[in-house]
């Protein structure tokens, strides 16, 4: 039934094993051995995935890798389809339903003043950072809540972290990075000093 759904058996194989493989790689050859179909119908699944998004390509010892593309615009329904779990937000926000659980472990991180959301925790964003955390933390600090969020979202996520006096001037000077997050749609989770007050995203 799916098959018919999804026009190809090879496909629909493919999806599984990319689905349940986020951030492994496999060459042609690997591929078609793992999932028993011939090379050519490989082949062509794979030109038309890589040109819809759903995957990309890397080249390495004159070998083509291919994985899935975890910030594809379905990355997320795909996986709740395919993948051997279904996966959580399938709605594309900001993680509603896990928002208190965010906050509980952002209060418990000392010296953390500000944390935004985008990229694919945020509906309609653009963003390549999916959190920016702001404050005298270490990445050590903030592995607990950057673990939580990629296990309700079933992918990685892209986050950075600034000290609160370099985030204040890169914000002062319309530094390039910090302008790209707060134009595009965005997610202020905490302001403790209320910097952004004025500048909620959509």
């Amino acid at each position: 039934m799916i098959d018919a759904l999804f026009g190809s058996k090879t496909r629909v194989k493919l999806l599984h094993l990319f689905l349940n493989n986020q951030g492994e790689s496999f060459y042609v050859r690997e591929i078609t051995r793992k999932i028993d179909e011939q090379i050519n119908s490989v082949r062509r699944e794979l030109a038309n995935m890589l040109e819809v998004g759903v995957i990309i390509c890397d080249s390495l010892d004159n070998k083509l890798y291919y994985q899935v593309n975890q910030r594809y615009e379905y990355y997320v329904p795909l996986k709740a389809i395919f993948g051997n779990r279904s996966a959580k937000g399938s709605d594309g926000s900001t993680g509603g339903n896990f928002v208190e659980e965010y906050l509980q472990i952002i209060n418990e991180i000392v010296g953390l003043r500000l944390v935004i959301f985008s990229g694919v925790l945020v509906k309609g964003s653009t963003s390549s950072i999916d959190v920016l955390l702001v404050g005298n933390v270490t990445p050590a600090k903030t592995k607990v809540l950057t673990k939580a969020i990629e296990k309700n979202e079933g992918r990685e996520i892209n986050y950075s972290i600034l000290a609160y006096d370099d985030f204040h001037y890169r914000l002062s000077i319309r530094d390039k990075f910090i302008t790209e997050v707060m134009s595009g749609k965005h997610s202020v989770i905490i302001d403790k000093d209320k910097a952004l007050s004025n500048k909620k995203g959509e």
